[in-house]
């Protein structure tokens, strides 16, 4: 660890490595139940999370009279889903620029679908009186160098041609928004990006669901699928199920259907809270308008206001871990809250001696097109999606409503797309896999000190639809 600066450091001396989220929330719902011998089900949802609660919801208001089981190796929301930034985003595909590279010719029918999904989600929380702190302030991409400045009004006018509503910011039309010193320009997206408080949106979503009747298990990891007559048995360590249809939203975890393991990596992002801003020093900062913030950099950062008016400051440095290992312990690490830190008080000067109450990381489902992807198995009796890349809280409910639809056998806009017909190209064996992602990460960092130039490495990766992302 290179040394760091004693200032910087200072701000980090009162961090408690826990998930803000969490602290001490009373809407937390109350555990289940592990699964305890045989049932049956309509449906087997594996996974607790974004993707397995919108999956047996949707599922249940679908068909009511189906049966609806969701098993979960840990507790609901325990991954991705209740450790984000809580950026709930209309893109489907990772950013339009993301999209617009490897799907041109239906980015007008996805960014449509993606645009209804957002909505979609919005008149869920509504009619089901999810009090998630849902916020539709929509998002502020800000360059912090000019060369970041390049395509943004051309990505605009695509944009807006496709039905979006965003407008290019000058260097002082944006500081005007948020009083930074770095930034050079940006575009404003007013309305399709949402604020939510994430863990409570998961907990709302598992409310809904015990609402319709869905049995959640939790504690109940899948051991693996066995093919029966007539549909699939999940079996978990105390017990299984036996249905028609199994739909898995495992994530980052390692996929039951082990022909999907090679598409998806695990890479750990990591986030800090401020302690809440003293009206003096939100005045500082402006940011009247409560925007989502992420800079435009290969490595950027993503921030926001919460609903206490501290700041959730995130994002920079992915990290992967030879092997693709997930644990506990990966979650804490400072080095990097050392790195966010700098990076933080650089952005807001003024804010020095700001505290930091609160550090934490998670791990992200990370595929070489960085956007969703969806597949069959067991004759088409098991679905799943994985692939976010970190761009999932949106994105989610659309991933669930489109495998359902694989697995109920239904022709849609959404199951007709590229992106849901075909697969990302695999990432390689070990060692060859870390040594493409740190090739990678290094030639990203690189491109942002040099005025985004490209080398020949991402070049390359470009031209095989191949990439990574922070």
């Amino acid at each position: 660890m290179e040394k760091k600066d004693p200032f910087v450091l200072r701000h980090l001396a009162d961090v408690q490595p826990d998930l803000w989220w969490l602290d001490s929330d009373p809407l937390e719902p109350a555990s289940h139940s592990a699964l305890i011998g045989d049932i049956g089900a309509d449906l087997c949802v594996v996974g607790a999370g974004y993707t397995g609660l919108w999956t047996a919801l949707l599922a249940k208001e679908r068909h009511p009279e189906r049966v609806v089981v969701v098993v979960e190796q840990f507790e609901t929301g325990a991954g991705a889903s209740g450790r984000n930034g809580g950026f709930c985003s209309y893109s489907l595909t990772h950013g339009f620029a993301n999209g617009m590279h490897r799907f041109a010719k239906e980015m007008d029918v996805i960014e449509r679908l993606g645009r209804e999904n957002l909505n979609e989600i919005e008149a869920t929380i509504a009619r089901y009186g999810i009090e998630c702190d849902f916020e539709r302030t929509g998002e502020l991409r800000v360059a912090v160098a000019s060369w970041q400045l390049r395509d943004m009004h051309e990505e605009a006018k695509l944009r807006n041609a496709m039905g979006d509503h965003v407008q290019v910011l000058s260097r002082e039309e944006v500081r005007a928004r948020v009083h930074s010193p770095l930034y050079e320009g940006g575009i404003f997206d007013h309305d399709g990006t949402a604020l939510v408080d994430p863990a409570r949106l998961v907990w709302g979503l598992e409310r809904a669901c015990l609402s319709l009747g869905v049995r959640i298990f939790e504690q109940s990891k899948v051991e693996r699928l066995e093919d029966v007559a007539g549909g699939v048995r999940v079996h978990t360590s105390y017990g299984s199920v036996t249905a028609a249809r199994v739909a898995l939203a495992t994530n980052v975890f390692t996929s039951l259907i082990r022909s999907a393991r090679k598409y998806v990596v695990p890479v750990y992002d990591y986030q800090l809270v401020t302690e809440p801003l003293t009206p003096e020093q939100l005045e500082s900062i402006g940011w009247d308008g409560r925007e989502g913030v992420a800079d435009a950099g290969n490595q950027f950062h993503y921030y926001r206001l919460t609903k206490d008016q501290s700041i959730l400051w995130g994002g920079y440095d992915a990290i992967y871990n030879f092997r693709g290992k997930v644990r506990r312990e990966y979650e804490f690490n400072a080095e990097t809250y050392a790195t966010l830190a700098g990076h933080f008080l650089k952005t807001f000067p003024q804010l020095a001696g700001v505290k930091f109450t609160h550090a934490w990381g998670g791990a992200i489902d990370t595929c070489t097109r960085f956007s969703p992807f969806w597949g069959t198995a067991h004759r088409g009796k098991v679905a799943y999606v994985l692939g976010y890349t970190g761009l999932g809280v949106g994105s989610t409910r659309f991933g669930a409503a489109t495998m359902l639809d694989l697995l109920d056998g239904v022709q849609t806009e959404g199951t007709a797309l590229t992106m849901v017909r075909k697969k990302p190209m695999p990432f390689p064996p070990e060692p060859l896999r870390w040594i493409f992602i740190r090739i990678s990460q290094w030639a990203l960092k690189r491109a942002d000190e040099h005025e985004g130039r490209r080398n020949l490495w991402l070049r390359a990766m470009d031209l095989l639809g191949v990439g990574f992302d922070s």
